[in-house]
This record gives structure tokens, sequence and C-alpha cells, in this order.
């Protein structure tokens, strides 16, 4: 009764928002929906994370794709909090809290089969891991990751309605717990609702709403196959702007089936100022972007469907792995999308080290200290060599100038 009550309320509240808003079309009502104050920021354990799940499994089956949870649609599991990847040096533990996936299929009696993930949840009112420096607020997670799963389900109606022969199958999950830490990925590797060793190989989305054209989207995971660049090259026909990662691991969903000797891949379209804060919200989002990224996966799956019936997976170096512990920040946002050397800044917090210090986005950090930064990992090895009320003298080039000032951490 409590879950036929839930669907009800949330398809009532799903049609109310839309009739008030103006979304052209579904790609724009999902994400209005799951980025809407009436679901408080999507935090797993809430009400406001099970409407959002009770969402997706209604969008799921009207696009006919099957159960494939333990319980319908939903998987359910439960975490006592540890340490979350997310924040640094975080060690809070707490009660459990109870999440759900949410598992649709697209069955075709292949031997193999596609796993799409994105993960739903976000940071509610923006207690741990927020990066708003103001009053408790809705946190609504338009980018991240009401962007993701608006993708994912776009794929799926593609997949579903295609006339084109397909050579998997294809299970679409949308996670919860990852902002807690993989939470609801972890969960599912270890509990699978179907069999791992035939899984072909996993794409994630995971902030895909903010494509810069000029800077291009990220596909991280290129090393777990040794046939993904070529296929990648294959399907990039609208010759997008990319920057290929190899590396399997990072923090988001598709390390848990990395970890699992399956080839992945990582779609992302960078980190903004509004990242982790209150103002990601719907009317940010490059609708436009999202089909391109959806026309560049398709045309990548049907490369793979084509060519191949079960990729070989390979392992790649573990940059994370050897990352440093470091206990304080520059209060900045990192460009993961540079490419050039040194640590681009793409915003700057009030309050922090790096606005006292009188730092500006598009800043470049070449020197910290005695530490000269040369990428991410520099600069997070440079960190990693002060503590709280340390001061040192930190580099930047800004344009053709180069800028020396004294940072208290």
């Amino acid at each position: 009764m409590k879950s036929w009550i839930l669907t009800i309320c949330t398809l009532i509240a799903a049609a109310q928002l839309i009739a008030q808003s103006t979304p052209q079309n579904l790609l724009e009502q999902d994400i209005y929906f799951l980025a809407s104050d009436e679901l408080k920021g999507r935090e797993m354990g809430t009400e406001g994370e099970k409407m959002a799940a009770q969402y997706i499994a209604e969008r799921m089956g009207k696009l006919g794709l099957t159960p494939r949870g333990t319980e319908g649609f939903f998987q359910y599991f439960s975490v006592t909090p540890k340490a979350n990847p997310h924040i640094v040096n975080s060690n809070s533990e707490g009660e459990a809290i109870e999440g759900m996936n949410v598992i649709g299929q697209i069955d075709k009696g292949k031997e193999t089969t596609v796993i799409i993930g994105a993960h739903y949840d976000h940071l509610g009112m923006g207690a741990e891991g927020s990066l708003h420096a103001g009053e408790a607020a809705i946190h609504n997670g338009a980018d991240d990751n009401a962007s993701g799963i608006a993708l994912m389900l776009q794929i799926a109606e593609k997949l579903a309605n295609t006339r084109r022969p397909l050579n998997n199958n294809y299970v679409f999950i949308a996670f919860s717990g990852e902002e807690k830490g993989l939470w609801g990925s972890n969960h599912f590797v270890k509990n699978p609702t179907l069999d791992l060793t035939k899984v072909n190989y996993m794409i994630n989305f995971d902030m895909v709403g903010r494509l810069d054209e000029n800077k291009g989207i990220a596909i991280n995971g290129v090393g777990t196959s040794p046939s993904w660049k070529e296929y990648i090259e294959v399907a990039n026909k609208k010759e997008m702007k990319l920057i290929l990662g190899e590396s399997g691991v990072g923090p988001s969903d598709h390390t848990s089936f990395y970890l699992q000797d399956i080839p992945v891949l990582h779609f992302f379209t960078g980190q903004h100022e509004d990242y982790h804060k209150p103002e990601d919200d719907f009317d940010r989002i490059n609708f436009d972007g999202i089909g391109h990224i959806k026309f560049l996966v398709l045309e990548l799956m049907a490369a793979v469907d084509m060519r191949a019936a079960k990729l070989e997976f390979t392992n790649t170096k573990e940059e994370q792995s050897k990352t440093p512990r470091f206990t304080v920040t520059l209060g900045v946002m990192p460009d993961y999308m540079f490419q050039g050397e040194g640590m681009r800044i793409d915003g700057v917090m009030e309050d922090r080290p790096a606005k006292k210090a009188g730092f500006e986005k598009g800043d470049i950090v070449i020197q910290m200290g005695d530490t000269k930064v040369t990428d991410m990992h520099s600069y997070m090895e440079g960190l990693s060599k002060f503590k709280k009320g340390d001061k040192t003298k930190v580099k930047v080039k800004r344009g053709e100038e180069i800028i020396e000032e004294k940072v208290t951490f």
C-alpha cells in the first residue's frame, strides 16, 4: 500500500511540476522534475530520493523496459556511513541509511549484456560534500546528476524503439548513494541481479549537462579495453573535442564495475562553479549539448555492436591509488578539462585562501611552495605538504603574466 501511495503522489507531483513549467520534451521534463525543489536534493535515505526513484521506475516502465531489480525495478540496500571518497579525510560514521537502485532491462536473448548507468542521488540540503558557504539550502543537482539520468533514459528510449538488430541485452541502472561513496554501484556489483561475467561493458554518465564545445567532453576509462579508442574515433562523426582518460578508476560509479574486470567508460562535461552548490539548477543545463553526447554514445554503441561480441578487458594504471593525501585546499574548483601545463582554476570560492590571495578564474597554478605544478597530481602533491595555518607562496600564470602571492591555509 505504501509503495502504491508513493507512486500516485510522485506522478501527481511530476504532472503538476511539468504543467507549471516550460519543458519542451522528455529530456527537459526529466531534468526539471528530478532537479525540482519538491525533491529537496534527492539525498539518499530521504523522501526526495524515494520520489526520484519512483519517477525513474515509472519512466522505465513507460519505455517498455522490464524490471531487473530484486523487487520489481528496485534493488534495496542499507549502508552504515564510513569514509567518503568525495571528502578529504572524511571519517564520519552514523546510523544505517536505506537506499535503492532502480534497474530496468531490454532483453534481446543475447549472450552479452551492456550496462548503462548514472546516479540519481544528490546532497539534499547540502550537508557533507557541499561547497556552499551560506545557510542550508536545497541542492537540486541538475547537472550532478539529473543530467546523467535524463541521458540514460534517452538512450533507453532509442534502443527500445530502434529497428537496428541488437547484439546485446541492455540493462539501465539508476544508482543511489554515489555521493555517499559509490554505495549503490558497490552494492550492485556485490549483489548483481545478472551474471557479471557476461557483461560486455559499462557506460557511466555523471555530470553531462554543461557541455562547452571549446573545452570538449571528457571520456574516462579508454584504457580499460584496447578497442575503445578505435570505436570512439569511428563514433565521433560530429568531430567533437574529446579529452580521453585512460584510467578505469575515478570518483564515480564506473569504478565499481572496472574493479570487476569490466571495460568501462565515463562521460563527463567538467566541473563548474555551481558544482555541489544550490546554483546547480535546471536553467543552466545545455540541452543541445546533451543531444550531441547522446548521438556520440549511440554511434559508439552501434560500432561496438557490429564489430565485437565481447570487448577485451585491460587493467589501467591506477593514479588514484597514488594520490597524495592532503588536509588543506586553496578553495578553488580545478578545471579537469584543461590539457596544458599546470592546474587551471575554473572557479574561486568565497572566503577561501585563493580568494583572499586575489586569484581568479582562469589563473593557472604553476608553483606551490617548492613544488612545481604541472598537472592535477603535482597540485595535490603540493597541497599534501601543508597543514592548516601554514603559509606559502603560490605562483599563477594569468595570460602572459606570472603572479606570486602569499597564501595562508
